[in-house]
């Protein structure tokens, strides 16, 4: 499979999450050609303050050797926050596709910071799902940023 392939992963992740009444993103881990774990913001669905797409899909990929860490790929469909971000340095992550980050800039920059391959996809269908979601629920997307509610 190729990055849009295991993109598709994530985006399908990132439905399947607004179809609960989530936020809609989505992230696979994949290392070797294998999907550890596909996962979607589930804060809502859960209660959850962590639960981001990122974390989801870790937490499903469960505990990993830093070895396998260090080959694997985080792919998600927005550029990921600083919490998700510091998770895939923590665990040493090297690689991160994304669908889009016009909707939200996460922390890019901190990532290619430390050596992480950052590979920015700009799928329409990420920008638009994110789209429609703010739109419709401008005061759920601002609670799961941090932002205050305007």
């Amino acid at each position: 499979m190729n990055d849009l392939e295991f993109l598709s992963i994530a985006v399908e992740q990132a439905r399947v999450g607004r179809s609960e009444g989530g936020i809609p993103i989505g992230a696979a881990l994949v290392a070797d050609g294998v999907v550890l774990g596909a996962g979607r913001n589930r804060r809502v669905q859960e209660g959850s303050a962590i639960h981001h797409g990122e974390t989801n899909a870790l937490e499903i990929a469960g505990r990993q050797p830093a070895e396998v860490y260090g080959r694997s790929t985080m792919y998600t469909t927005l550029s990921p926050c600083h919490m998700c971000t510091g998770a895939m340095l923590l665990y040493g992550i090297k690689r991160v596709v994304i669908g889009e980050n016009r909707t939200f800039m996460g922390a890019e920059d901190l990532l290619r910071s430390h050596g992480v391959e950052v590979v920015v996809i700009d799928s329409e269908e990420c920008v638009q799902m994110m789209t429609d979601f703010i739109a419709a629920e401008p005061s759920l997307w601002n609670e799961d940023i941090g932002e205050p509610d305007a």
